[in-house]
């Protein structure tokens, strides 16, 4: 006799998980046994000439699983079962999960290569997908892994696959059955938590925001006043002071806009291959007298250190920031401790740090100052969230940290005892790069003075309009000038001369920078662009797909530096 799946293609498929779990208790010698039995449940109406007491409770306890599994399934929305058998290279499912892999259900149900069964997911996910099916098949035991489905309209759903793999007599895998699980609804939930928390967290924000810039604000423009009534007085000899510190004030807003945007994780980067061991030594100095003679600092790099990817500039700020942390640790002095090595985290220990598998760069400070307990390691990361007395500190340093390093690819682990001190270790990724030496900056050219080439301006801001065509028409370029795309792209179809397009990202009228340069570039194939932008995500969005010839500047930035960037893509 043999046996015969039922014609409810979803209680096969589980009937055959329980099967397999009546022979695991001990219920039955084998699955073929088992199946006999499962036979004898499906065909009851017969009479049986057999009436032994322990078999009929088998048969119940059968039926009764049977029965449930059944139910169950029929009961839960967004469940499916599905089986793979090795031999054929076939998945076979139930209509569940030919919904939510988006397959026909009557393929499905007849049998589907592997290859189309897994056609619809995610590319980012079918690496560690395929890994974990060809693990399965070496390994006993369950497996559990949950990845994206693309549906052919674009739909996104999650799911959460479980199954096990039934071997044979010699060893050889013969299939694998499992649950699917749609978890699409729960990671929408957990989008909108983090949503509302990052509301949360902004709504914090914004007082912090209103206090520091109205204080930079009042610096800016009472410089402003004094040197308005100091020219008018005739008092040429006073104004050098108001000067500089309405530009330290300005660099001061610079700095904090900086900081949060490195929070938000909006901050355009620029990252490059970094050697973590030099960047600590070129800090050495300024952290020494950052943190004054009482603290001893001792530093700790790892032979054959690997490079990393990352804006320097911002690990030199992010190192800075923690040093200054466990100095204010240290009341009464004690060992600033810096480290550097090289780790490969595993799936595990990876997942911990919620980063992917692969090899990373570490780089910790420790201190042997006064701890933290758990409950401030857990708002350590939070705007504005400090244990430091009012005056003493903004509360930005970690969460800018946490920004920059999440943006970078990589994580931040704090490790603490109250009394005996705190580690913070940075993982960031490591970078198979070679450093780019100061040679591209020393052959940048010194003068900044154009030879009359034509420049046109599009910003709808008049003040920076004004600015820019000021500053370039005084080192000898051209300049014109457009307040939205639509003024811009028709100068662009004109017949003017024009050398190179300096645009606004965001610009009124329906065209943006962008779509202007783009168009402008059907026109003038060898236009070069240089795009400005307040909102540095643009940049993070753009970064990677930038066109030859087209290059970034994100404001605030000064004159000089603009007056380079634009004679440094002239001449690109």
């Amino acid at each position: 006799m043999s046996y015969r799946a039922p014609q409810d293609l979803a209680l096969s498929l589980a009937l055959s998980a329980v099967l397999d779990a009546q022979v695991s208790a001990g219920h039955y010698s084998s699955a073929e046994e088992a199946r006999y039995a499962a036979l004898r449940v499906m065909q009851s109406h017969e009479t049986s000439q057999r009436d032994v007491v322990a078999e009929e409770q088998d048969e119940t306890a059968l039926y009764d699983s049977m029965d449930f599994t059944r139910l169950a399934l029929s009961a839960v929305r967004g469940v499916g079962v599905w089986t793979y058998q090795v031999s054929n290279d076939c998945f076979y499912c139930d209509e569940g999960i030919s919904e939510l892999y988006g397959i026909d259900p009557v393929q499905g149900a007849a049998g589907i290569k592997r290859p189309d069964f897994l056609a619809n997911v995610h590319p980012d996910d079918l690496v560690s997908l395929r890994k974990t099916m060809a693990g399965g098949l070496v390994n006993s035991g369950d497996l559990e892994l949950e990845y994206r489905i693309v549906h052919p309209g674009g739909a996104v759903r999650w799911v959460l696959s479980r199954g096990h793999t039934y071997f044979n007599s010699a060893g050889d895998p013969v299939r694998r059955t499992g649950v699917g699980v749609e978890m699409t609804a729960q990671r929408l939930l957990e989008q909108q938590l983090r949503q509302s928390q990052k509301m949360e967290a902004v709504g914090q924000l914004t007082g912090g925001l209103a206090h520091d810039f109205n204080n930079l604000l009042t610096g800016i423009m009472g410089s402003l006043e004094m040197l308005r009534l100091r020219v008018g007085q005739g008092r040429l000899d006073q104004i050098e002071r108001y000067f500089e510190a309405a530009q330290a004030a300005s660099r001061r807003a610079a700095a904090l806009t900086h900081r949060l945007l490195a929070f938000s994780r909006r901050q355009a980067l620029e990252p490059v291959a970094t050697d973590a061991r030099q960047l600590v030594s070129g800090m050495l100095e300024l952290i020494r007298s950052t943190i004054g003679p009482e603290i001893n600092i001792d530093i700790q790099n790892e032979a054959d250190l690997w490079l990393t990817q990352v804006d320097p500039n911002q690990l030199e700020n992010a190192l800075l920031n923690l040093c200054i942390n466990a100095r204010d640790a240290m009341v009464l002095g004690g060992t600033l401790t810096i480290r550097t090595g090289n780790c490969s985290l595993s799936a595990k220990a990876a997942d911990e740090l919620e980063v992917p598998p692969g090899q990373y760069l570490t780089l910790s400070v420790s201190d042997t100052g006064s701890g933290m307990s758990g409950d401030v390691i857990a708002h350590a990361f939070d705007p504005f969230f400090t244990t430091k007395p009012t005056g003493k500190g903004t509360g930005l340093g970690l969460s800018m940290i946490y920004g920059f390093v999440r943006q970078s690819g990589g994580s931040i682990h704090i490790q603490s005892r109250m009394d005996v001190g705190t580690t913070m270790t940075l993982y960031l990724p490591r970078s198979t790069l070679h450093i780019v030496t100061d040679e591209t900056q020393a052959a940048r050219p010194e003068a900044l003075a154009g030879r009359g080439e034509t420049v046109l301006v599009i910003d709808d801001e008049p003040t920076v309009r004004m600015l820019i065509s000021e500053v370039l028409e005084d080192l000898g370029y051209t300049i014109l000038k457009a307040a939205d795309g639509a003024g811009g792209l028709q100068l662009l179809q004109s017949n003017r001369r024009i050398d190179l397009l300096v645009t606004d990202v965001g610009l009124p009228g329906g065209l943006n920078g962008r779509q202007v340069a783009d168009a402008g570039r059907s026109l003038r194939p060898d236009l070069k662009v240089l795009f400005i932008t307040g909102y540095a995500h643009n940049a993070l969005l753009w970064g990677e797909e930038l066109d030859p010839g087209m290059h970034l500047l994100t404001k605030p930035f000064s004159m000089e530096d603009l007056a380079s960037r634009i004679k440094s893509a002239i001449e690109s």
